[in-house]
């Protein structure tokens, strides 16, 4: 398989780029056990793919506040002291590689999530790697959560590119699931799925990191390239 080189790269954020693990922390200053930040993501995500399924999803943060009382029966202070955390969240190790690599090759990339683009513009600026992208795009902007089609065509719009000269990277292969099947180029870094799922649209490149994901992306490295079935 012949994978084109994307001229915009598009990086989910929540686990992709920044460390939704070191959350855990603050469930445990709220009182609760560390493991319930897993339950309280996943639901969060489902109501919100629920919610775009339905017609409209509203803001990210709605959603995780009313995840956290029903989920934790957390309140206001201990809900507000969670959410902060999306906004301090680190940088994953295998990130920084990835960005200088398209660096060098001159290819923009952005931050896409639906989730809080004020969160996001706050976790990366205090990585110190804000700067380096060339947007930060959320698609609460259109009431929605990832994957629909429209969402990732939508954000091909605001970088000015084709869906098919665009790459998607992520950690998470409903998403990849969603770009390739939007017509776009998809990149899964397998180090927290563990692997390719089978009922899954195949990622024109699997790799473990997102530095091994470019890298493959830019045609750099042998064996990233997913084989024909």
């Amino acid at each position: 398989m012949v994978v084109p080189v994307p001229e915009v790269v598009l990086f989910d954020v929540f686990e992709t780029l920044l460390r939704l693990d070191a959350m855990r922390e603050r469930f445990v200053e709220a009182g609760r056990p560390p493991h319930e930040l897993d339950l309280f993501f996943a639901r969060t995500l489902r109501d919100g793919m629920a919610a775009t399924l339905a017609g409209e999803a509203p803001p990210f943060r709605e959603l995780a506040r009313a995840e956290l009382v029903s989920t934790c029966g957390l309140g206001d202070e201990q809900i507000a002291h969670i959410l902060a955390g999306f906004g301090e969240l680190p940088l994953q190790p295998d990130a920084l590689p990835a960005f200088e690599r398209l660096e060098a090759a001159g290819i923009p990339f952005y931050a896409f999530t639906h989730g809080s683009a004020q969160a996001v513009e706050s976790a990366l600026t205090k990585a110190g790697v804000r700067g380096r992208f060339s947007g930060v795009l959320s698609a609460e902007e259109i009431h929605s959560f990832k994957p629909p089609a429209r969402v990732y065509h939508w954000a091909c719009e605001r970088t000015g590119s084709r869906p098919e000269a665009t790459a998607l990277v992520a950690v998470h292969s409903w998403d990849t699931h969603g770009a390739v099947r939007a017509g776009l180029i998809a990149g899964l870094a397998t180090r927290l799925e563990g692997g390719l799922s089978p009922v899954m649209a195949r990622p024109q490149v699997v790799a473990h990191g997102l530095d091994e994901v470019i890298e493959g992306l830019l045609g750099g490295v042998r064996g990233t390239v997913t084989p024909e079935p």
